[in-house]
């Protein structure tokens, strides 16, 4: 192996290492508050599964992504490889979706009582469950279809036929069989990739009337600190930015394979920037989240500072 594989498979497998870590660290961390009778908000509840599903995701694509970097690249069978294959495409398709409803409970929540929103705004906790469930139904039965195109790398099919995932190859279906299937899929991630930027446009729009309102009452103030609903859209915008940035880049990339013969080095590319939001993103949320952070410090007897 030469020395470029071995950089490159420790680098994945340090992004996997911190972004397993960070992500379980988070849902234990979320399922120590539920256990404890810790008052939970309506938005913890999203968070702890998209904290699953980058989880989820991170293992099914950076574990097996580490391994073909070692040079591995055929130690899962037909069965092992499109069971890992099909929970990669699962949990991305969840993350987005998640990441799209956190984005748009959170602007309801901000939104003025006195808007349209009002109605909306009391029900939206009743909706978590329902709206969660039917994510995660059609993202399981929309990727039924991997079980058809992907098969072992050791399989005996022509390799023309094939497209290298790193670890697993996915049969090339005809384009009268593959255009219905990638509409839907495109749909979706459009679909979802909108109301993230729509939800933090709209937010970015309140924060800016709410600090135009208030501007006087920030320079007389002695403690001119955020509210906990600011610091919180706050650390939701981030999250999306870091969202938004690397799914782009990733889709970039990808687009780009797709008309072009795909090189060895923008498949690994494209390998490391699509586990980049599941690896930061809990970390963005720890490190952002006034709450989060007051638990963790009580959880080591310790007092959290002024948030």
């Amino acid at each position: 192996m030469n020395p470029n594989d071995i950089i490159l498979s420790i680098v994945f497998c340090s992004q996997t290492a911190v972004g397993l870590l960070g992500n379980s660290f988070l849902v234990c961390l979320f399922l120590l508050m539920f256990l404890t009778g810790h008052g939970l908000r309506p938005i913890d509840t999203i968070l702890a599964q998209l904290a699953s599903f980058n989880f989820l995701f991170l293992l099914s694509r950076g574990i097996p992504q580490t391994m073909a970097a070692l040079g591995l690249k055929n130690f899962l069978d037909d069965i092992g490889c499109t069971i890992f294959f099909y929970l990669h495409k699962v949990s991305r398709g969840l993350s987005l979706s998640f990441t799209g409803l956190l984005s748009a409970f959170q602007a309801v929540t901000i939104s003025p009582s006195s808007s349209k929103w009002a109605e909306i705004k009391a029900r939206t906790p009743k909706y978590i469950v329902l709206t969660s469930s039917f994510s995660c139904t059609i993202h399981l039965l929309l990727n039924i279809t991997v079980f058809v195109k992907v098969k072992d790398s050791q399989g005996s099919r022509n390799s023309s036929e094939l497209h290298d995932f790193g670890f697993c190859s996915g049969l090339e279906a005809t384009k009268v069989n593959d255009a219905p299937f990638g509409v839907v899929v495109s749909l979706c991630d459009a679909v979802f990739l909108g109301l993230v930027v729509f939800a933090s446009g709209y937010m970015i729009l309140l924060l800016h009337r709410h600090h135009k309102r208030n501007q006087y009452l920030y320079m007389t103030s002695l403690s001119p600190t955020a509210s906990p609903r600011t610091r919180a859209t706050k650390s939701i915008l981030l999250l999306v930015s870091t969202f938004v940035c690397f799914y782009s880049l990733n889709s970039i990339v990808i687009a780009y394979m797709y008309f072009n013969k795909p090189r060895l080095w923008l498949m690994k590319c494209c390998g490391f920037l699509s586990i980049c939001f599941p690896t930061f993103s809990p970390f963005v949320l720890i490190s952002s989240d006034s709450q989060l952070l007051k638990y963790c410090y009580g959880l080591w007897g310790k007092k959290a500072p002024h948030l």
